[in-house]
């Protein structure tokens, strides 16, 4: 895999206009996620989180200010297979085995499968679904769903891994056990990943800095260092320093 790649926004703006109404959706946002790292977006729902994966992702075209992906444009590092997303919604093909679901992109980029059958099984074995290569979704758990959509996201050998609440849909103690596995899958492949959250609890355990946003318009106000080591365990969720820095961005989030 090659070196990992960094993000770079640089006073990022993006207003919709649509059935008579104006929203400014993100307002002056720059940030830097250098390569390798792990950061966590967080903030109240409509303060532009998402708009800032999407526009990431190449999906929309920011207004203002420029998006750098390793120096490119988020739709040339798209296109060239340096991105890799997970979204909330597996969005898995019912009709094809899971083999088949992680291999898509590879097909979409026009790139062999046949000659990535080891990394295929090797991704399904990283997130622990190994002997379940030939099952449908409908066969899986929810759980199991988002580790296909995980491995499927990998698959190109990303340099960046775009991950959009992910585990939004599942309960608290499958995703904290989700958080874990996540953490040892981006160790793994040391790629710069920047996770898009609702949750505080899984932004402090995830990532190295937790970038705290607004809305009205969307825009960054704090950017919080997170100093635990790594790997870290779900003991870290019953450590007191661990609900100083969740207490902190909460307030952060209140605007105290």
């Amino acid at each position: 895999m090659a070196e990992p790649a960094g993000i770079v926004l640089t006073e990022v703006g993006k207003t919709f206009v649509g059935r008579g109404r104006t929203v400014e959706a993100l307002k002056d946002v720059s940030l830097e996620c250098p390569p390798g790292s792990f950061t966590a977006l967080i903030g109240p729902s409509g303060c532009g989180k998402s708009t800032v994966l999407r526009l990431s992702l190449g999906l929309e075209t920011a207004d203002t200010g420029t998006i750098r992906i390793a120096g490119q444009s988020p739709r040339d590092a798209t296109a060239g297979g340096l991105t890799g997303v997970a979204f909330q919604d597996s969005a898995l093909m019912p009709w094809r085995t899971v083999r088949r679901n992680v291999a898509l992109p590879l097909e979409v980029l026009g790139r062999s499968t046949a000659e990535s059958d080891a990394h295929i099984s090797g991704l399904i074995e990283m997130v622990g679904l190994a002997g379940y290569e030939n099952s449908l979704p409908g066969e899986l758990s929810g759980g199991m769903r988002q580790r296909v959509a995980i491995a499927r996201s990998l698959v190109t050998h990303p340099q960046v891994l775009f991950l959009d609440e992910p585990f939004g849909a599942l309960d608290q103690i499958l995703r904290r056990q989700m958080n874990v596995e996540l953490q040892r899958i981006w160790n793994e492949t040391g790629s710069t990943a920047l996770l898009v959250t609702h949750g505080i609890d899984e932004a402090v355990f995830l990532a190295d800095r937790v970038v705290v946003m607004h809305s009205g318009p969307g825009r960054v106000v704090d950017i919080v260092d997170i100093p635990f080591e790594r790997p870290r365990t779900t003991e870290l969720f019953s450590d007191p320093r661990f609900h100083v820095l969740t207490d902190r961005i909460a307030e952060i989030l209140h605007g105290k």
